[in-house]
């Protein structure tokens, strides 16, 4: 077995190299920080702006003009100076002699072998971005039915289209933007049944004024669902009771149209979404503070308006902190950047101050829209709290009536539930049941999810294998000097 080597230190250490990974790093080195960025993808970009440049369709401009401004954002990121290690999952982070070391397992690449290595870091930056919120409805773990989120992954990064007969199911304008995606791309879509009730709008007009500062968003919403409607894609409004049936595939979508009369479609591809949330996991297990957002029903962490967690040394920014989008993103990363370079002694505060007033407003535009849109899309709790014969954890096959039970039980929390029934300990790690079974548990005992709480994450919280931990790699001489461009 080999020993592992911790690497020299580095100023900062972004986990993520998303719009706000980038941002962030950008701006570190502007101030004269030594970076390095870890992503588990091959190149820049995270999930918006996968594959950019090397997408069979981004220079159709099938994925739209959005998807295509993130070439700026990676061309400054390239000529920073910052350090990129792709393929890379930070699996765990630990705290020693005032800085953070960081385990990472990168995976092998043409001659490049894989392995582990340790790097040290002055600060860390958490940029994990977000995760398709689970929707546990039944049929979901049936060949033929996949999210929204990755299905749009195959088509950035290998130009895969769905069949002519998919059928789009849940809200949120991921929803629609995926549609009409497919239609830029020559593609068709059988249906989209959309779960947005029809009095949404009720909680969403107080909300509409202040949304208006963001305009540009509700006008893009606007032009989507109108190419949907030109061409001819039939939306069923106002839906519930959603569930999916087949014997050793997806065969048909079941549903409640808004006249509470049952409806089917016919398909092999039912692609659900229900919105994003925070992917908190790196976050949680180091210790940084959650809350609930009963806004947006989803866990945040808890930071400041500049990304500080409640973990000293660790910063939180872009949709892994609060869902904004990605270029509310890019300016959080920006925000969180200048604050550690002032705490890390290279700007004083009148200079973070100067260069953080132009992101701070525009920060604040970009996300105007947000309450609005959380009005309109949050799912209400009917469709995040399945019926009891629905599966909720994946890995172990626990159903929403065991989670019930156990709860009316006395079951405290997501921790003990999990002694009980193994939910959350599959290889996802509760990324997909975690949420569901915290309401779940609240529901039956008529508690706050806030005080249900969440699982205790520990690492590795990715999986890694006993090889990979076994085999230590080094850097290229630049990382391993702890050389970096002036």
């Amino acid at each position: 077995m080999t020993q592992l080597s911790t690497q020299p230190l580095c100023d900062l250490l972004i986990a993520g190299a998303g719009p706000a990974g980038m941002a962030a790093a950008i701006e570190a080195r502007r101030a004269g920080l030594q970076v390095i960025v870890a992503d588990e993808g091959e190149a820049l970009g995270g999930q918006i702006y996968r594959n950019l440049g090397h997408s069979p369709l981004a220079d159709a401009r099938v994925l739209g003009d959005d998807y295509l401004a993130g070439r700026d954002l990676i061309e400054r990121f390239d000529a920073s100076g910052a350090r990129l290690l792709s393929r890379a999952s930070v699996w765990q982070i630990a705290f020693e002699d005032g800085r953070a070391v960081a385990m990472l397992t990168r995976r092998p690449h043409g001659a490049d072998a894989g392995g582990t290595l340790d790097i040290a870091a002055r600060a860390v930056l958490v940029a994990t971005g977000a995760q398709e919120r689970p929707w546990p409805v039944r049929g979901w773990t049936l060949p033929g039915v996949m999210g929204v989120g990755a299905a749009q992954t195959l088509l950035k990064s290998s130009g895969l289209a769905p069949s002519r007969d998919a059928v789009l199911a849940g809200c949120g304008p991921l929803l629609w933007l995926f549609a009409s995606q497919l239609l830029n791309a020559g593609r068709q879509v059988r249906a989209i049944i959309d779960t947005t009730p029809r009095d949404a709008w009720r909680a969403a007009f107080p909300h509409a004024l202040p949304a208006l500062a963001g305009a540009d968003y509700l006008l893009k919403g606007v032009r989507m669902m109108r190419a949907v409607k030109r061409a001819g894609i039939p939306v069923h409004r106002g839906a519930r009771v959603v569930s999916i049936e087949g014997e050793a595939h997806a065969e048909r979508v079941r549903f409640v149209d808004e006249h509470g009369v049952p409806r089917a479609i016919d398909t092999s591809l039912v692609l659900l979404h229900q919105g994003v949330i925070p992917s908190t996991q790196l976050a949680r297990s180091l210790g940084c503070e959650h809350r609930w957002d009963t806004a947006s029903a989803c866990w945040r962490p808890r930071t400041d308006a500049r990304g500080r967690s409640s973990v000293e040394r660790v910063w939180i920014a872009g949709d892994g902190a609060g869902i904004g989008g990605a270029k509310a993103a890019a300016l959080a990363g920006t925000l969180a950047a200048l604050e550690i370079a002032r705490e890390l002694g290279v700007l004083d505060a009148p200079t973070r101050d100067a260069r953080s007033r132009p992101a701070l407003r525009a920060l604040k535009r970009h996300l105007a829209v947000r309450p609005l849109l959380d009005a309109l899309y949050t799912p209400r709790a009917a469709l995040r709290r399945p019926a009891d014969d629905v599966i909720v954890c994946r890995c172990e096959e626990i159903t929403a009536g065991e989670v019930r039970g156990i709860a009316a039980l006395g079951c405290q929390g997501p921790n003990q539930m999990k002694a009980f029934s193994r939910c959350g300990m599959g290889p996802c790690q509760g990324r997909w049941c975690g949420t569901t079974v915290g309401e779940l548990i609240a529901q039956v005992q008529e508690r706050p999810v806030a005080e249900v709480g969440y699982y205790r994450i520990r690492a590795p919280i990715k999986p890694v294998t006993v090889d990979e931990i076994a085999d230590s790699i080094a850097l290229d001489e630049d990382f391993t000097r702890g050389e970096f461009p002036s």
